[in-house]
């Protein structure tokens, strides 16, 4: 018997998700366990699995489309079964993604005192551009009425597009919303006899997510950065002594996590939260780790990290990169940091700041291990520099506050050997 396959909730926050791939077609066999489709959710991409047996009769929501939690995301059933009547009758239809073609003719019949006064101001442009061409002072034909949706024209002044450089798909040449969307100027040529040309993306749910809580976070939270410059010399030489007598495997920035997660611990008035009418202090150190992926960016979580070796701080961080590029990354992964770090050594880059990661009070942002020449003791020799910088959310922790966490944190890395014992 046939059966529904809503759109899932596979985040907290989640409302609407976008099916990114489909890895089934219309008529093929579905095997529970078997990947069916890659839905894009407000955090990550993620590989979406049946919970049955069945054949594909039905795909609501096509590749690239946009859909609420619980619409109809496909069909699944035996071999020739007709769905038509589930589809109809299920009280959840009406939420499934309309053509653009109905909803310009939906917003044309319930504002029809709109579309009047657009048509009187239309007629009134047409008049006036007349009257410009009676002068020679425009070049195209006036008395070519232009047929668009009110959407398409709302769409076109608001990109500053022509609305008569468009061809139209509707009915009888007319212009509807899709035309404009994938409208691309023609291409013009500059002084220098160079074409130019742009192409417009649409936002991913992950990218508006980001988008959306950085802007909250650095609008909201009053910042203020803190810089310190951090003599990585004995960490350079412990690193290399490990790796010639053991097998143990870790990076700079698995000995930045470890470092950070015991100075936070010895510092809880850092490892807190704005709450609004109060301030959380946490009992654990949780660290979110930011990774790139394509899509954006990504921040999972390494729990307890004050409590954990440096070959386990590195396996995690391996094993959620790998996740991260595989699409595998779940939610419950990037969730309860109480502090996060972003690392753009590996870039070259060497000093930069972050924007805090909600719910958390401060974030690390970390810069490259340079060569430079340095004085110790009296005497000019080459040394390994880095660069941290520390943002934090003034309406908690103070300039007094984040400066101590920031002198535990550059002793431990300077005298790595007090982390590990």
């Amino acid at each position: 018997m046939a059966e529904i396959v809503r759109m899932p909730k596979l985040s907290d926050t989640m409302t609407e998700g976008v099916v990114a791939e489909w890895h089934k077609k219309v008529g093929e066999t579905v095997e529970a366990g078997e990947v069916l489709a890659e839905i894009e959710t407000d955090k990550a991409t993620m590989e979406f699995e049946s919970f049955q047996d069945g054949v594909l009769l039905h795909i609501g929501v096509e590749k690239g489309q946009t859909a609420a939690v619980d619409s109809i995301l496909c069909v699944l059933g035996e071999k020739g079964e007709d769905v038509s009547e589930l589809i109809a009758g299920d009280s959840k239809a009406a939420e499934e993604p309309k053509s653009e073609e109905k909803a310009e003719e939906v917003e044309k019949s319930t504002k029809p005192e709109e579309s009047d006064k657009k048509k009187e101001s239309e007629s009134k442009k047409e008049t006036a551009s007349k009257s410009s061409e009676s002068n020679g002072s425009s070049k195209k034909d006036s008395n070519k009425r232009v047929f668009a949706s009110p959407l398409a024209r709302k769409l076109a002044e608001e990109k500053g597009v022509d609305i008569m450089s468009i061809n139209g798909t509707g009915g009888n040449g007319r212009i509807v919303k899709k035309d404009v969307e994938d409208y691309t100027p023609s291409q013009g040529s500059s002084n220098f006899g160079v074409s130019e040309s742009f192409r417009d993306e649409k936002v991913s749910q992950m990218r508006k997510t980001i988008a959306r809580r950085l802007s909250e976070s650095k609008f909201q939270a009053p910042h203020f950065y803190l810089t310190i410059d951090v003599d990585m010399d004995n960490a350079v030489t412990m690193r290399e002594s490990l790796k010639q007598k053991s097998d143990a495997k870790f990076s700079f920035n698995d000995l930045v996590i470890k470092a950070a997660a015991t100075a936070l611990a010895k510092h809880p008035e850092v490892n807190v939260s704005w709450m609004g009418d109060t301030i959380r202090y946490y009992d654990y150190v949780n660290v979110g780790v930011a990774v790139a992926v394509p899509e954006g960016l990504v921040v999972p979580v390494i729990r307890h990290a004050d409590k954990k070796g440096l070959q386990a701080i590195g396996a995690e961080v391996r094993e959620f990169a790998a996740k991260a590029k595989e699409k595998k990354i779940q939610p419950s992964d990037m969730e309860g940091n109480t502090f996060t770090i972003s690392n753009l050594g590996m870039f070259g880059i060497e000093h930069f700041t972050a924007i805090v990661n909600p719910p958390d009070a401060c974030i690390l942002a970390v810069g490259a291990i340079r060569d430079e020449v340095v004085v110790k003791n009296g005497n000019i020799q080459a040394g390994k520099r880095m660069k941290l910088t520390l943002s934090c959310d003034h309406r908690v922790v103070d300039g007094a506050k984040g400066s101590a966490f920031l002198q535990t944190l550059k002793n431990h890395l300077e005298e790595p050997i007090s982390i590990l014992l």
